[in-house]
């Protein structure tokens, strides 16, 4: 992987600013770990000194050297990054000097490349951080669609008690690709359970057996969540004897004792049950637990939601510092404009949803276009225009959302029509789209930029003024002109709010 991340930085940038150091045009390369030329492939000896530091180079920390022809000599560094190691190596060729006849400036040059290397690797821990955090996003994609689907389940029991449980347990063993996914309660007899299989279960009666008898009791007796993944487990002696499981265990308190758990089993071969395997069948046999409860259950799962909104937020937020807190922001003066419209509440929680996580499409733009602290060039811009369509794509998917993603998709459309994705206009505009419009563009006015300052809240009233009815619904502007004028310490609590992201 280092070699790829290595490709996705710009050493333009790094080399204009060794020569402005140097006082001159330098030649300098950055090699993969094996010797690959990653910058500087049109310099005709790039290759073969590669070639040479991956041979014969020395790993240790420092700026080494090695005589280069009969009048040069290579300055190399590797770039190490802790917990990885070493990802590669950067280099500068010059002029060979002994070091008593050496200038003080190429003493200066080695000071400056040293800079320079640590640089490369500080952003190489930047972008490594960053992809780890976009991977950790797929898995939480997974679990906001394992935690709709229990509200989905939840919500059919009123209807079709009897089949809850097995579509719960069967969506689940899909989603944790588990073997088996079980619901056992011994005091009611009961132990449901669903298959994803990987392979064959020849005993899985005395399994589901196990799970009632030595497995419940361990988990009732401890009131804590049980992992065995190793088959040198000593837990193994008196928990599933002789059976060649993972198991992965989770108690449901009630009234302060346990009365069931849910049980994941998986063969062998499988990899072992994570943390966030634990974690979020803990979060499946909560929501179990409380499902004789419905007000319990939907307000743990909007809190969870909530969380794991804020997840997807941070991430697209941490490609672009100068957006910190934009859709938190947007998301108060939408609810702010909701409310003073009357809407309805089931109205407000589709709008909370849908201007909170308006922006998450921006998780698929390039780091170069989102950050790019100039004028985009057409289509650089056009990739821009791509992310209220993808923030659809990453939500359509979760039925709770299927209004509120409307707002998110439609708020870059323009009353008149000239806005995207769809180019709709005026009140085919769904109506939560037209009022995250209004407030997302206040906000991008008055918060800085990599490329300007903010401006200030009469500046911003003033130009949202002039495009109402052209980009802005002027009737929804109306609202907000109203709600600005009539509470003074509402600007004061938002600009507050702006300034501390």
């Amino acid at each position: 992987m280092s070699n790829e991340i290595l490709c996705l930085m710009d050493f333009a940038r790094y080399q204009r600013w060794l020569d402005r150091a140097a006082g001159h045009p330098t030649c300098f390369m950055v090699l993969g770990k094996q010797g690959d030329v990653v910058w500087g492939e049109g310099r005709a000896q790039a290759a073969e000194i590669g070639r040479t530091i991956a041979a014969t180079g020395d790993a240790a920390e420092g700026v080494h050297r090695i005589a280069w022809g009969d009048s040069q000599m290579v300055l190399y560094k590797p770039l190490v990054m802790t917990g990885v190691g070493q990802m590669g190596w950067s280099a500068i060729l010059v002029d060979s000097l002994d070091d008593k006849s050496a200038p003080p400036s190429l003493d200066h040059l080695v000071e400056a490349f040293d800079d320079l290397s640590i640089g490369i690797a500080d952003e190489y821990r930047q972008k490594s951080e960053l992809r780890s955090m976009t991977e950790e996003l797929g898995s939480r994609y997974e679990e906001l669609h394992l935690v709709y689907s229990v509200d989905r389940h939840v919500q059919a029991q009123t209807r079709k008690h009897d089949g809850v449980f097995h579509d719960l347990l069967h969506s689940a063993a899909e989603h944790l690709n588990a073997d088996v996914v079980a619901f056992v309660r011994p005091s009611k007899d009961i132990c449901q359970y669903a298959t994803n299989l990987s392979k064959e279960i020849h005993n899985l009666d005395l399994v589901l057996v196990e799970m009632r008898g030595d497995l419940f009791r361990f988990i009732q007796a401890s009131r804590d969540s049980l992992v065995i993944n190793e088959a040198a487990d000593p837990r193994r002696a008196y928990i599933f004897t002789d059976m060649p499981y993972k198991i992965l265990a989770c108690p449901m308190h009630v009234d302060g004792r346990v009365d069931s758990i849910v049980v994941l089993i998986n063969h062998m071969h499988k990899k072992d049950f994570s943390n966030s395997d634990r974690n979020l069948t803990e979060i499946l046999a909560n929501q179990l637990s409380s499902l004789s409860n419905m007000h319990l259950l939907l307000e743990g799962m909007r809190e969870f939601n909530q969380q794991l909104a804020m997840t997807l937020i941070e991430a697209v937020e941490a490609k672009d510092p100068y957006t910190r807190g934009h859709s938190d922001r947007v998301h108060h003066l939408s609810m702010e404009i909701g409310r003073a419209m009357g809407l309805p509440e089931d109205e407000l929680e589709d709008l909370h949803w849908g201007s909170l996580l308006h922006d998450v499409g921006k998780i698929g733009i390039p780091d170069a276009v989102l950050c790019k602290p100039s004028r985009l060039s057409k289509d650089e811009y056009t990739f821009i225009m791509v992310h209220p369509e993808r923030s659809y794509e990453i939500l359509r998917h979760v039925k709770h959302l299927e209004k509120a993603v409307l707002g998110a998709r439609h708020h870059q459309e323009m009353y008149d029509g000239k806005g995207y994705p769809h180019g709709l206009k005026g009140n085919n505009i769904p109506l939560h789209g037209r009022i995250i419009a209004v407030a997302d563009t206040y906000d991008s006015i008055t918060s800085s930029r990599a490329y300007r300052a903010g401006r200030s809240h009469e500046v911003a009233m003033k130009e949202i003024a002039r495009v109402a009815g052209s980009q802005l619904d002027p009737a929804i502007v109306e609202v907000f002109q109203n709600i600005a004028a009539a509470e003074p310490e509402w600007l004061k609590r938002f600009q507050i709010r702006r300034d501390a992201a």
